[in-house]
């Protein structure tokens, strides 16, 4: 998920009741929340880094060792202040050990949450490369934006006026939870509704894979992207408008080539398809080469921008 979401639901945290666990709460559980995309350094390697990103850094060994350094370092934050005689008067006092429980508390919620979308996660880095998906949310969801945005602004602003606080917190982190239940729920039935339409006669497409992606704003619709390995198809199922049967994604798909030769030479090659859950290939604009894709990010504002282009191959 976004960065803003993350933050929010470190905020939610601290406004449930969290932060009077200890000074520095909030920084531990904000930063916390979003402390796992330290690894987005690496995006300057460009499309190299589809390899690296949602890896070892949140995999099991960083939801310990990450929440620890946080914890060390504002603990020293804190004492530095102390010694310069800065440290504001109304901080409570910091203990470092709830320091490092909240951190790690809110770590944990960074892979929760970006496991939910299609892009996917390796959970289990070092010990499993295994991607996992859960399919259930838009990787940025605006509903979520506005309800825990809201909840937090609202809680903040009873609290400074001396009324019950915790409670606006509290019940956007359950409604969360429900509306994140809700929506697998909705990917979890379309699924179900390709299955069924497709044991219709004339309609039945091998697939190897479903994936049931979330779109932007409007949490009861699916795009369904069905198929395999170079043989995708796009359709659509919507709570209020029914089902659609998928197309064949593309008009033009190019035989799949030796990619065990390409990658030799080509790391961005060989880092898209150890990410790729859905390639296939089309010709280059120009007919010079070839291009690989992802079904997942193939349509609208993000085609071309999860591709790698192999010039001087020719499309078969």
């Amino acid at each position: 998920m976004d960065n803003l979401t993350h933050s929010l639901i470190g905020a939610l945290l601290g406004q449930a009741g969290l932060k009077r666990k200890t000074g520095l709460a909030m920084p531990a559980l904000i930063i916390g929340a979003n402390i796992p995309d330290v690894d987005a350094t690496c995006t300057i390697y460009g499309i190299e880094s589809l390899a690296m990103r949602r890896g070892l850094t949140h995999g099991p060994i960083a939801w310990v060792v990450l929440p620890l350094i946080l914890a060390g370092l504002l603990w020293w934050y804190d004492r530095w202040q102390a010694k310069r005689g800065k440290r504001p008067e109304k901080r409570l006092a910091v203990h470092f050990g709830w320091l490092w429980a909240l951190s790690f508390i809110a770590c944990l919620t960074h892979p929760a949450m970006d496991w939910l979308n299609t892009y996917g996660i390796r959970l289990l880095e070092p010990f499993s490369h295994r991607w996992f998906y859960g399919d259930a949310l838009f990787i940025v969801d605006v509903w979520l934006w506005l309800g825990m945005g809201f909840a937090t602004w609202f809680s903040l602003r009873r609290e400074k006026r001396g009324r019950p606080w915790r409670w606006p917190a509290a019940a956007a982190l359950a409604g969360a939870g429900i509306y994140i239940l809700v929506n697998g729920a909705i990917s979890v039935g379309s699924g179900l509704l390709f299955g069924i339409n497709n044991k219709a006669p004339g309609k039945y497409i091998s697939a190897d894979t479903v994936i049931t992606s979330p779109v932007p704003f409007i949490p009861w619709r699916r795009e369904l992207i069905v198929g395999r390995r170079n043989d995708w198809y796009v359709g659509s199922s919507d709570e209020f408008e029914g089902y659609k049967p998928p197309r064949p994604i593309a008009p033009h798909i190019c035989t799949w080539p030796d990619t065990d030769e390409l990658t030799r030479s080509r790391p961005d090659l060989k880092a898209f398809l150890f990410w790729s859950r859905a390639p296939f290939v089309t010709p280059s604009e120009d007919g010079k080469g070839i291009v690989f894709n992802d079904a997942r990010f193939y349509n609208g504002f993000t085609r071309g921008r999860f591709a790698v282009e192999v010039r001087g191959v020719p499309c078969k």
